[in-house]
């Protein structure tokens, strides 16, 4: 007897051809392959010419292909996103009030720091997960620290017309899972930090640190308030470290990861720049978002359609028969569904973040395919059907 004959769901013929939908780190390039990597400066010393060169032509590659403005600088920092902007924070905050915008775990953690540095009137703006912080009430006069995309809940600031283009304070961006992925109004930032193994595919334990010229004033004008560990200074000498820009990190570099980020940016020059990394961004957005339209039982965990981000996205299951259950169990739930997609090698790590409501997390960044997403909405579909039957069983028995 079949599936369908026995009243079972009736499990999908055709599969992903990639599995990998991780939020981090996130899968490879299409065509991805270990061997196409220019090994030549493995076992050599990073402070060589040639080898350095290299680390500098990683930074102005992605300086050019991100769009950062002429006048910004740019440096590889040791401890992926989470050490640029720790590094950005200890080293710029303090002079001043901070306004701090947090919606979701990460953000959350850099509120929680900001607090441990002792920073003296110290404004939260903070909103559940689905929801962005009141944004008006950010005041041009402080140093706003933020987040633009909120990997672990799916919400993303729309835009930033809400930020004075002649405010006095900073702004400190973390935007680890939007840079690349989106069009960012760098008129309206001055840090902005991202690390490799999001967008771009590459590997972690790097990140980049982008600084305006107002940044680099601040850095050089009012000294740090707190003492800094060598990995976080930036200046030497009152003045910019400027060899960081230049290819000369604070610490040792892997020069492997180094030769696949470059191998991402051929990548991502071949296909046409950033503006394909943004359209294949959105493409996969909208396989997700047309198939939640349809799909009665699940919904998007952001609420307002305009802050629904593009790479992270952030599904609730909806159904009432699921949301009945205590937060353990649906958790559970999701961890068995999950579980089960990873046995049929259709999804891999696509449970949602530990603190975020039960759901499903999939990443839609340009490496991945938007013909490997439609091929998964009837997996969720049936893996959802699946533990519906074996609920109602229960409750039947």
């Amino acid at each position: 007897m079949n599936e369908e004959a026995a009243g079972l769901p009736v499990r999908p013929r055709v599969k992903p051809a990639d599995a990998r939908f991780s939020s981090g780190p996130c899968k490879k390039y299409p065509g991805w392959d270990i061997t196409h990597l220019n090994t030549e400066f493995l076992g050599r010393n990073h402070r060589g010419a040639r080898a350095k060169q290299s680390l500098k032509d990683a930074i102005d590659r992605s300086h050019r292909l991100l769009g950062l403005p002429a006048d910004w600088k740019l440096g590889i920092v040791p401890g992926s996103d989470t050490g640029a902007f720790e590094m950005a924070m200890w080293s710029l905050l303090g002079s001043r009030p901070v306004d701090v915008l947090y919606w979701e775990n990460f953000s959350n953690d850099w509120a929680v720091d900001l607090e441990a540095m002792g920073v003296e009137s110290l404004q939260r703006l903070s909103a559940d997960y689905g929801e962005l912080p009141e944004l008006s009430r950010v005041d041009p006069a402080h140093d706003v620290v933020t987040v633009y995309n909120g990997t672990t809940s799916g919400v993303c600031l729309p835009h930033l017309d809400w930020m004075a283009d002649d405010r006095d304070g900073l702004v400190l961006c973390d935007a680890t899972s939007a840079a690349f992925s989106i069009p960012m109004d760098f008129a309206r930032l001055d840090v902005v930090t991202w690390s490799w193994q999001k967008v771009l595919g590459g590997e972690a334990a790097h990140g980049m640190l982008a600084l305006s010229p107002r940044a680099v004033e601040r850095l050089e004008s009012t000294p740090p308030r707190f003492p800094l560990p060598k990995l976080f200074r930036l200046t030497k000498g009152g003045k910019l470290n400027a060899g960081i820009f230049d290819g000369a990190t604070i610490n040792t570099p892997s020069m492997l990861a180094v030769a696949d980020l470059h191998a991402a940016l051929d990548w991502v020059e071949g296909i046409g720049g950033r503006e394909a990394l943004w359209q294949r961004t959105r493409s996969n957005f909208e396989v997700i978002d047309a198939w939640v339209g349809r799909t009665p039982w699940v919904d998007w965990l952001p609420r307002d359609p305009a802050t629904r981000s593009p790479t992270s996205l952030c599904l609730e299951i909806v159904d009432p028969p699921f949301k009945v259950l205590g937060r353990d169990a649906r958790q559970a739930a999701i961890k068995s569904m999950v579980a089960k997609l990873e046995a049929e090698q259709v999804a891999y790590d696509i449970a949602n973040y530990r603190t975020a409501p039960p759901g499903f997390r999939l990443w839609g960044g340009a490496t991945v395919e938007a013909g490997d997403l439609e091929a998964l909405t009837p997996w969720l579909e049936w893996v959802y059907a699946d533990f519906r039957a074996q609920q109602q069983e229960q409750q039947d028995g």
